[in-house]
């Protein structure tokens, strides 16, 4: 009997917890979530995995973990690039996140990001405003909002477009996971833009998954030149890296 009252009490407990984190964030988690294998998800995506590339998590329990999803799943089988970078990014970098993503939608292509503050934030909502679709790989489960102002973007993104999150719901997620989340986006699109990225910048984990993985790896310009960061000297010899000029460097690769 007091099993039964304890495991009670703490049912309610997390029933009230739930409440009072949606009614925080005003964030309502979908209630339609599916999952399935890594593996069987990139077949679905036309993007199978090379015998190389299926250490794609490095644990052995990790190696085709269960990914879920709330959304448009068809959108994984249209072309998609990746647009990322900074989270505080400059006004200059949020114009330029903002125009290659429009570009991009305007083109068919679905912009693909993680849906944090700064270029992940500007890239969705500039795909959304052109007409385009989105897909967001966040590094939250898929019944918490991060950061909590992005709720109603996160909503309007798993309702009309494609919410993607490897991590189960109610899972506790740390600031390490978030390179995990940078590894699975990189591998769900067919190459990606850093818009804007310090040294130090968790990007660099997303650019070195595209070498790893075959995946076009596109720096814009404007980080090239700017002298503040060293970073792009590692990547310019992978016959997949191109300096960005103009949305016709991505789609004339992409094709």
């Amino acid at each position: 009997m007091l099993l039964d009252m304890s495991s009670e009490h703490t049912e309610t407990t997390r029933r009230d917890q739930t409440k009072n984190s949606i009614s925080r964030s005003g964030y309502i988690p979908p209630a339609d979530v599916h999952s399935m294998p890594l593996g069987h998800l990139m077949d679905v995506a036309g993007r199978p995995m090379l015998k190389e590339q299926q250490g794609l998590f490095k644990k052995a329990e990790e190696r085709d973990p269960i990914i879920f999803f709330a959304g448009d799943l068809n959108l994984l089988k249209a072309k998609s690039i990746s647009v990322i970078g900074a989270r505080s990014v400059s006004s200059e970098g949020i114009l330029r996140a903002t125009r290659i993503s429009r570009e991009l939608a305007s083109a068919g292509v679905v912009v693909t990001s993680g849906l944090a503050k700064g270029v992940d934030t500007a890239a969705h909502i500039a795909a959304i405003g052109a007409g385009g679709r989105t897909i967001s790989v966040i590094g939250t489960p898929l019944d918490k909002a991060y950061p909590a102002e992005n709720a109603d973007l996160q909503r309007d993104i798993y309702e009309h477009h494609l919410l993607v999150s490897q991590f189960h719901p109610g899972q506790r997620t740390f600031q390490s996971d978030f390179p995990k989340r940078n590894r699975l986006m990189a591998a769900l699109s067919d190459g990606s833009v850093i818009v804007e990225a310090s040294d130090t910048s968790g990007t660099l984990h997303q650019a070195a998954e595209c070498v790893r993985l075959g995946r076009w790896l596109f720096i814009m310009r404007s980080v090239i030149e700017n002298r503040t960061v060293s970073w792009p000297g590692r990547f310019l010899d992978n016959p997949k890296t191109v300096v960005l000029t103009s949305v016709e460097d991505i789609l004339s690769r992409i094709a």
